[in-house]
């Protein structure tokens, strides 16, 4: 028998998630945090893992707060060796190959700023991540005014298009 579960990812506005999968938790929660602080001066974060033996979620960080809601995202979830990272100062985009080049980083299962779900399937062995929600669905298609208000906001932050 499979139960079907949703989470809600809790934090703050503005505040980055990521959600992944690794392994060897007990020195991975503390090289994540490593990762993030030597790829983004000025970062701040909370990284909780699952640890599948003992059942036990580990957390670390430099800021308390994103800590904490990390640890209590991951232990939501509940699946073995799932990482959260809630972030400030930096996006995903600054760290995420970092992240996934870690040795011990399986997979991302999503990251964003966005409201965020974690679907979860229960068994009677434990929990696993089935994917995530990122957001709300598109509705439409961008017409030529919102394409150009796009491209002018990418610029301003860094990026050119041609």
């Amino acid at each position: 028998m499979v139960k079907i579960d949703v989470v809600d990812i809790e934090k703050p506005e503005g505040v980055e998630v990521i959600i992944g999968q690794g392994n060897f938790s007990i020195f991975t929660v503390d090289d994540l945090a490593k990762t993030l602080l030597t790829t983004v001066p000025g970062i701040k974060f909370g990284v909780a893992m699952n640890e599948a033996k003992p059942q036990l979620t580990r957390f670390t960080g430099n800021d308390e707060e994103l800590e904490k809601l990390a640890a209590k995202n991951a232990l939501k979830i509940g699946a073995g060796h799932v990482f959260v990272i809630l972030m400030k100062n930096a996006f995903p985009i600054n760290v995420l190959n970092a992240v996934k080049n870690h040795p011990a980083v399986a997979m991302v299962y999503g990251a964003s700023e966005n409201p965020f779900q974690v679907i979860i399937a229960e068994t009677e062995l434990g929990r696993s991540v089935l994917g995530v929600v990122d957001g709300k669905a598109a509705n439409r298609i961008e017409d030529e005014e919102l394409k150009r208000e796009r491209r002018e906001l990418v610029e301003r932050i860094g990026y050119k298009f041609d």
